[in-house]
């Protein structure tokens, strides 16, 4: 059905527990996968980690993003497990649909596949929905894994 999936992967529980139903679609279909990571090109004014409350440049922002987005993807294939072909794509937007979007047209994927953190009542209003924004805006099926 499928041949190319994208896939947002933050390194999240709710990202971890979907890639299982990831590798089982891309078998089935002897579909490819891209693994994306979309990382605010701003750095933070500190890191959550740092106990010395310095400002971060934004070239040591970057690298610290791109060895997330290494971590996250070798993590992400790992789970895809044998048999499934991936791809890795590390984008840099400050809006994260904007990111999944343009991920997927560099990626020429046919499908954005993504999970969903069931957010519903208040915490959907207030935290809103990645998911519904890339759904809103994508030309591409969106499959949504929950």
């Amino acid at each position: 059905m499928f041949k190319h999936l994208l896939v947002p992967v933050d390194g999240s529980d709710v990202s971890k527990k979907s890639l299982k139903k990831v590798a089982e679609l891309a078998k089935s279909d002897g579909a490819v996968v891209t693994l994306v990571y979309v990382s605010d090109p701003m750095p933070p004014m500190v890191y959550s980690d740092s106990t010395m409350g310095y400002g971060v440049s934004a070239k040591e922002h970057l690298k610290a993003c791109e060895s997330y987005a290494k971590d996250v993807f070798k993590k992400a294939a790992t789970q895809l497990g044998a048999g499934v072909s991936a791809k890795s794509l590390h984008i840099s937007n400050s809006v994260l649909a904007e990111g999944i979007l343009d991920a997927a047209k560099t990626a020429k994927a046919d499908v954005i596949v993504m999970a969903s953190h069931k957010r519903t009542g208040i915490k959907g209003v207030l935290l809103g929905s990645e998911t519904h924004e890339v759904i809103v805006h994508s030309k591409l099926p969106v499959l949504v894994l929950g």
